[in-house]
């Protein structure tokens, strides 16, 4: 069991590195772990021999004395380096490091002349390739861009923007482009300002809108945006996805320019700019897309483990990185091949080694690559093999018991017996990868194990070890063997009576049917002892019609399934045709088209039936309900007829019940008292109980007499509308002369029935 500093590991490896001609270049790689180490270099997997121009350092570095990216013979220094470090227990390599040389071509864009107007915008462009990415900057007349000024943004990829354009801002000017490989200088471009402010109105116009972009994480992001217009139009920046573009990291240059500093993978993502006209809704957009790239690194790194011979080891290596970074396994630094025994899952991130020996014993390495960069991570294998493990079970033989089981019988190893505690039986299918692999333990006193649950037709491959405390035996010799042919399932089977003559079997197929498999149908009258049959189908008929029957006794209908190793089990049903017969002679066929004709009539008649029972109820309803309250009035006139004196009626005074063409001045007098009652009435009306004070009262009600539904009207009438007095058994008051006496008042029978 090794501590992690005894491990061989890298404690630092080579880097990518832009190198200068004819300069010196070190290339770094520091080792740890188990003395002795050997380190040595590769340039583009060949191995680097100590030379003049290239050697090996006391600590592992590689030292290059004048780097050349072209040299005399073809060659070149340009190229992926990598260093390996080696001890008694394995091989390391380290990650590969990318060498350029450094390098600067000509302008290929230079800055053009141009005249704005004055309160304009002017924008010049040089754009110049070069290794390490070159510095531009801007002279004007032969001076550098004052770049305190607000209105001059300088962008990093060589663009120049002036807003606000002045007089003074005409000029000459040129960029200087400058990395450790050299300095060059662009054309010169005239600007000229001419004229005054303009006043007329022009709609937002993008000049330049932000180009795609490819960068990598922790980099800066800039995503030009210039725009004009008359009023100038104001610059705002969007996400297409909707997302919110954020806060932190973000910076706007000059007017209009979005700039992101210390990119991350959310970064990523199409950025539209919108350049809006104050006040309105007249804008115009532009789009670039921003790609950040992030170099593969490690989520779990591979550990090392030991193992027993014979036992399974499985490293998990996890990475991520974007674009999703590529994984590949080295062993001892040679890529490593898969097998029956080594496999690799889930893209290569579980590496598994099955049945482990001493020829695994290795450093295995996880290399995670992406176009951001690679990493690496590396675990040792250790096999462990104890002195005095039991040698391999032998006589191992493999019986078939059944369609499903197989015995498996073996003899005690020949040697190291006595710390056995006991046998583990591997299974596996044939046909099955090693993954696939389960086991079975057995006890030490037990030679032989019955192993069921298998599939029909099938091969298992069988093999015995032998277990102690301190380890496993090797592998005894693998036996194969096969189960047993099965028959079919039984099949479902359905009867259905199609006429009196003939019924129709129908049935699932079973889903263990083997090759060659078809159905057996047979059929006989009940009293008899013959079938008629087999009838033979093929495995996709799902149905059959038996005809020319006997209405008049009962069948039999049998139906089973078959395979190359025989009949299955049948499924038996009986069927009688009597009853239908007997239901064809008391519903003899009808008339279709007078059924038609009778079920529309029916259907008319249900309808206008619906509508007349409906009605009824109505005017049932509404019967109770004024019925009801035509017993409650009378009720209050006999009470009245009992308490007060009787008088004729033309003797009756006008001041007895009135209609609401009494006079105000009545009405203003017996207001309160009339409005108490008339709630009173309400409530005896709708819904509940009338209380026995309630009843004493008098109510009448203002209705046209001529009005056939007056009496549904009145829970409609407002409270106001109401008079109520009392009888008072006065004299005739005498008439004034000239006036004709009060005429009594109207009978109302109606309002009281109703």
């Amino acid at each position: 069991d090794f501590g992690r500093s005894s491990e061989l590991a890298f404690v630092v490896e080579p880097s990518d590195d832009i190198a200068v001609q004819e300069q010196p270049l070190i290339l770094y790689c520091q080792v740890e772990g188990i003395q002795p180490i050997t380190i040595t270099w590769r340039k583009n997997g060949v191995m680097i021999l100590d030379s003049e121009n290239a050697f090996m350092l006391a600590n592992g570095s590689l030292y290059v004395s004048r780097f050349q990216r072209v040299r005399g013979d073809g060659s070149s220094d340009e190229g992926e380096y990598d260093c390996m470090a080696q001890n008694h227990y394995g091989l390391l390599v380290s990650r590969k490091a990318k060498i350029q040389a450094a390098t600067m071509s000509d302008f290929h864009i230079h800055p053009q002349n141009a005249v704005v107007e004055e309160g304009g915008v002017a924008r010049f462009q040089c754009q110049i390739h070069g290794l390490p990415e070159p510095v531009i900057l801007w002279h004007k007349n032969s001076m550098p861009v004052n770049t305190d000024n607000e209105r001059y943004t300088l962008l990093p990829k060589g663009v120049l923007q002036i807003t606000g354009l002045r007089a003074e801002d005409s000029g000459i000017f040129h960029c200087v482009a400058t990395n450790i490989a050299n300095v060059k200088f662009s054309r010169e471009a005239r600007l000229t300002v001419s004229g005054s402010h303009s006043t007329v109105y022009k709609d937002p116009m993008i000049l330049v809108g932000p180009e795609n972009l490819t960068l990598t994480v922790h980099q800066t992001a800039v995503l030009e945006c210039i725009a004009t217009g008359n009023p100038r139009p104001i610059v705002s920046w969007s996400r297409l996805d909707g997302r919110p573009i954020g806060v932190e990291g973000i910076q706007v240059l000059g007017t209009g320019n979005l700039m992101i500093s210390d990119l991350t993978v959310q970064h990523s993502g199409i950025y539209v700019c919108a350049a809006n006209k104050p006040g309105t809704r007249v804008r115009r957009t532009a789009q670039g897309s921003l790609v950040v790239q992030a170099p593969a690194e490690f989520v779990q790194h591979p550990q090392s483990i030991s193992r027993p011979v014979g036992t399974t080891a499985i490293f998990t290596c996890v990475a991520q990185g974007e674009p999703p970074p590529q994984i590949t396994w080295l062993r001892n630094g040679q890529i490593l091949e898969t097998s029956d025994h080594i496999k690799l899952k889930n893209n290569n991130s579980t590496l598994s080694i099955y049945g482990i020996n001493q020829a695994d014993e290795a450093i295995y390495q996880c290399l995670a690559e992406n176009s951001a960069g690679s990493t690496q991570a590396s675990a040792r294998l250790t096999v462990l093999w104890a002195d005095g493990l039991p040698s391999p079970p032998q006589g191992v033989r493999a019986e078939t018991v059944s369609a499903t089981t197989i015995q498996v019988s073996w003899e005690k190893p020949l040697q190291n017996t006595k710390e056995i505690i006991g046998y583990v039986l591997h299974i596996r299918k044939a046909a099955d990868p090693v993954e696939m692999e389960y086991q079975e333990a057995v006890s030490k006193s037990t030679f032989q194990q019955l192993v069921t649950d298998l599939e029909p037709s099938t091969s298992y491959s069988f093999y015995i070890k032998a277990y102690t405390s301190r380890g496993a035996s090797k592998a005894s010799e693998v036996t194969v063997v096969s189960t047993l042919g099965e028959v079919p399932a039984m099949p479902s089977l359905f009867i259905k009576v199609i006429n009196s003559t003939t019924v129709q079997a129908t049935w699932e197929p079973s889903i263990k049917l083997g090759q060659h498999k078809g159905f057996k149908l047979y059929y006989r009258k009940v009293h008899l002892s013959q079938y008629t049959g087999p009838v033979l189908l093929a495995s996709n008929v799902t149905a059959y019609n038996i005809t020319h029957l006997d209405a008049s006794v009962v069948y039999e209908v049998k139906l089973l399934a078959y395979n190359q190793h025989g009949d299955g089990n049948s499924t038996v049903r009986f069927v009688s045709l009597r009853e239908t017969v007997e239901r064809t002679v008391l519903n003899p066929p009808c008339d279709c088209m007078k059924d038609e004709q009778n079920n529309k009539t029916s259907t008319t008649g249900i309808i206008i039936g619906i509508h007349i029972g409906v009605t009824c109820i109505i005017f049932c309803i509404l019967f109770l309900m004024f019925g009801y309250r035509g017993r409650l009035l009378m009720c209050k006139n006999v009470q009245e007829q009992l308490s007060t004196p009787q008088i004729p009626r033309s003797q009756r005074s006008t001041t007895g019940l009135v209609l609401n063409g009494a006079t105000r001045r009545d009405r203003d007098d017996r207001d309160l008292n009339g409005k108490q009652l008339d709630m009173n009435e309400l409530e005896r009306l709708f819904p509940a109980s009338p209380s026995q004070e309630q009843q004493e009262k008098g109510i009448t009600s203002a209705h046209s007499p001529s009005a056939p539904h007056d009496e549904t009207q009145i829970s409609t009438l407002p409270l106001d509308e109401f008079s109520i007095i009392e009888e008072q058994p006065d004299p005739l008051p005498k008439n004034p002369r000239g006036s004709s006496p009060a005429a009594p008042a109207p009978n109302h029978s109606p309002a009281n029935e109703g």
